[in-house]
């Protein structure tokens, strides 16, 4: 089948099984004497993977080592193991960054319990208020006002070694 009959069958767009082949994740297909790439049952199957993988919220790294135990299924499992319980560790973690977000956008809220003006908006005062003054010494906040990843985002040694 061509790229674009892949994408299909595994519901994901052509670019993104370029950018797994470019990565590694997903074999080079041969080509036709016309140059097109040919792909067989067994690139949908490591795309499905890929894709139940990333759908967990896993780093492409994570599942390059999850690939090459999967492509050597003789292997001793213990690695795997040990990636899938550092990944809910980092999702723990996120999970509290995400809490502590929702309390601090909770707060905000209750700074402004109805619609009036702007410049009598509680929310918009303190917002105002929250933002760090240049020169002052930078206090530690916990991360939980990054966007959701910052956390995962961080290969552990392990994983950098695949």
């Amino acid at each position: 089948m061509k790229i674009g009959e892949l994408a299909k069958a595994a519901q994901t767009q052509v670019e993104t099984i370029r950018y797994y082949e470019h990565e590694g994740l997903l074999p080079q297909a041969p080509r036709t004497d016309g140059n097109y790439r040919i792909y067989g049952p067994g690139h949908v199957e490591r795309l499905a993977f890929i894709r139940r993988c990333r759908s967990l919220d896993m780093t492409l790294d994570e599942i390059r080592v999850l690939l090459r135990f999967k492509d050597a299924p003789r292997e001793d499992c213990g690695e795997v193991n040990a990636l899938l319980d550092e990944h809910i560790g980092h999702v723990a973690q996120r999970v509290r960054e995400l809490k502590a977000l929702e309390k601090h956008l909770r707060e905000l809220r209750a700074q402004c319990q109805s619609a009036r003006v702007g410049e009598a908006c509680g929310i918009l005062r303190q917002l105002s208020h929250d933002l760090p003054d240049p020169g002052a010494p930078r206090r530690q906040r916990p991360t939980a006002h990054a966007h959701v990843g910052t956390v995962h985002d961080r290969p552990s040694a392990r994983v950098r070694r695949a």
